[in-house]
């Protein structure tokens, strides 16, 4: 068992826990959200399925949005994922057209043709349904952006390297087909097993959530 693991698992546990539809008013500007999801638990708490932060300066709230509401995967990883997950669970060969990113105008001209648009609604429409119902999160105050991406990271690989968080039999990410996602049972393949954090960024982040 990391103990690490145990103690942010434990720490954002106790946290105000937001679900959709959330206050925007109650989401700082700047900072750091964590994700659970119904059913998947670890450390005798919920287990964390996914962090993240944004770049822009006071994009936190907007960035929150994007995975929620805002029904477009290219403007959100996640979103990108779960609809992967879903296609690739139906053996869906739209999943092709699918991993296609359409966020330049070059892109659009040339590849947009191939999208078949009733279908891209209907997928965002499910994707949109399942995070607003299975996901709750954290969230905590992290004004300088350097901190914010460094604390992400190490809080990603503290997860990423515990054995004692492994996904249920029935998550959903299991349909994923990303192997990272599958094996790592979180909603995301980046920073995973690098630098972890050490028992003064743990009381860093500590202090960090008593101020949020």
């Amino acid at each position: 068992m990391s103990k690490e693991c145990e103690l942010i698992h434990k720490l954002f546990n106790s946290m105000k826990r937001h679900n959709f539809p959330f206050q925007e008013e109650d989401i700082p500007e700047n900072g750091i959200y964590v994700l659970f999801e119904k059913g998947e638990k670890a450390h005798q708490a919920d287990r964390i399925v996914r962090i993240g932060t944004h770049t822009g300066k006071n994009q936190l709230r907007s960035r929150l949005k994007q995975h929620f509401l805002n029904e477009n995967k290219d403007r959100s990883i996640f979103r990108k994922n779960i609809g992967r997950t879903f296609l690739n669970k139906r053996k869906d060969p739209y999943l092709k057209i699918w991993e296609l990113d359409l966020t330049t105008k070059k892109a659009k001209e040339s590849l947009g043709k191939l999208i078949d648009t009733e279908k891209q609604n209907k997928v965002e429409k499910e994707i949109s349904k399942y995070i607003q119902d299975n996901f709750g999160f954290v969230v905590f105050k992290v004004e300088d952006k350097a901190k914010r991406l460094a604390l992400e990271s190490k809080i990603i690989s503290t997860i990423s390297s515990c054995e004692d968080c492994e996904p249920s039999s029935t998550w959903f990410g299991l349909f994923s087909p990303k192997e990272k996602i599958r094996s790592y049972g979180l909603w995301q393949i980046n920073e995973l097993n690098k630098e972890s954090l050490s028992d003064k960024e743990i009381e860093e982040i500590r202090v960090l959530t008593n101020e949020t």
